[in-house]
């Protein structure tokens, strides 16, 4: 058995749902489920949406309108007319919202959050299993949210492990065998039947949650890049495809900021050994990237960057020493404020952070760090991380920066930067 992952990008449009199907088509090892994100940036669209309803913009009906037109583009450019039940299927789906933005809002927003953009991952598989029908590919739409089972953690649901196993193998393993499977990424359900999302970007989470409790031969995820590369092409005209990642390397990048994975993935992988391949559904004949246990050092140093980065440093009102009992105060206002922190670096009367700039975020974190400690605050800042790095993969990204933090392990050196005057 194996899981295919298709992010947002390879269902971005009409052919990009043909060119799926191509690839499953093609697939001739056993049986097969797969995960699919909501098509192109409707996600972004749909978090607009959520953000015009909750302020009770006039735009939010305008917004809707614009996603559902997309939709049913697509639909139309596939089926030509026709009278499939895929219409009728994606019209009643669009009406939970129509019913939700039609009155005032007056729930918790990030539950508001996760009951509207969850529909982008709900809509795009009922149009893809359609299609697979269609282009007589046997597959079967199933709803994620009644076997990723998750507390009530709205817009990042933990996942209850031991009921999600439980419930997928006894309710879903049993129809893989005579359908090729069609689920979402990103979203969950609660013990009350409430939609959750796991993060953003967290279909591959989705998958690796599939594939672990499936017992899966392997994961697949297809991206629009030949496999894991050393840097982003964004950032560097010349990038390297990395044809080998033991788990270890794969999570120490996703967790250091590397987009190509989501940073949940490959734990549940790793526990089951598990590998993970990353292929191109641009080039689905290439050899991709694969993740396996095998433990062998990156062939070429590897960059990650960040920007849009603030740096917070903190320091005793008293002059005293930054000691165990204010790491942990300090620990716990992050986690209040769900703050992730992407390096530190501490001494003996201050601790700095380089944190993503969540402006109304961070503003509420340091007004609450500011009852036990002085605070200064930088922002606009950009982090790099390199793995294996060298002097002269330092020296290639400092050129024309000041370095305002600097963290190194053996194999690992951050740091946080600014442009120079």
């Amino acid at each position: 058995m194996d899981i295919f992952k298709f992010g947002g990008a390879s269902v971005k449009d009409a052919d990009g749902v043909k060119n799926l199907a191509n690839i499953v088509r093609d697939y001739k090892n056993g049986e097969l489920l797969i995960v699919i994100s909501a098509m192109g940036k409707i996600t972004n669209k749909l978090e607009e949406l959520t953000r015009a309803y909750l302020s009770q913009s006039d735009e939010a009906h305008a917004i809707f309108d614009e996603i559902k037109h997309f939709h049913f583009n697509i639909i139309e450019e596939l089926f030509k007319g026709s009278s499939n039940p895929v219409y009728d299927d994606v019209a009643n789906t669009f009406v939970e919202i129509d019913w939700l933005i039609e009155d005032e809002a007056d729930n918790n927003p990030d539950y508001i959050y996760d009951q509207i953009v969850s529909i982008g991952e709900v809509v795009s598989t009922k149009i893809v299993a359609a299609w697979l029908n269609e282009t007589n590919n046997k597959a079967l739409w199933v709803d994620a949210r009644n076997y990723i089972q998750t507390d009530n953690t709205y817009r990042e649901g933990k996942v209850d492990w031991d009921k999600t196993n439980q419930i997928i193998q006894k309710d879903l393993a049993p129809l893989i065998a005579e359908n090729i499977i069609v689920t979402q990424g990103f979203i969950g359900g609660t013990s009350e039947n409430y939609t959750t999302t796991l993060g953003r970007e967290g279909s591959d989470y989705s998958a690796a949650i599939f594939a672990s409790c499936l017992n899966a031969t392997a994961l697949t995820i297809w991206k629009d890049v030949p496999g894991v590369l050393n840097a982003d092409p964004k950032w560097f005209d010349e990038t390297e495809k990395i044809p080998q990642l033991s788990y270890h390397d794969a999570i120490e990048l996703t967790y250091y900021g590397a987009t190509v994975i989501h940073p949940k993935t490959i734990k549940p992988l790793q526990n089951k050994g598990i590998p993970l391949f990353v292929r191109s559904f641009i080039q689905p004949e290439g050899s991709g990237t694969a993740i396996t246990k095998d433990n062998n050092p990156l062939p070429v140093p590897s960059f990650i960057f960040k920007v849009n980065q603030a740096l917070i440093s903190i320091f005793p009102k008293d002059y005293s020493f930054i000691i165990e009992e204010n790491l942990s105060n300090i620990f716990e206002l992050f986690h209040q404020h769900r703050i992730k922190i992407n390096t530190m670096l501490n001494s003996a009367i201050s601790f700095s952070v380089s944190v993503d700039d969540n402006e109304e975020k961070i503003e509420k974190l340091i007004q609450a760090l500011s009852t036990q400690f002085t605070v200064k605050y930088n922002k606009g800042l950009e982090l790099v991380t390199i793995r294996y790095y060298n002097q002269q993969t330092i020296d290639r990204v400092t050129v024309d920066k000041d370095i305002l933090l600097e963290v190194k392990s053996r194999h690992t050196c951050q740091m946080v930067m600014k442009n120079k005057a």
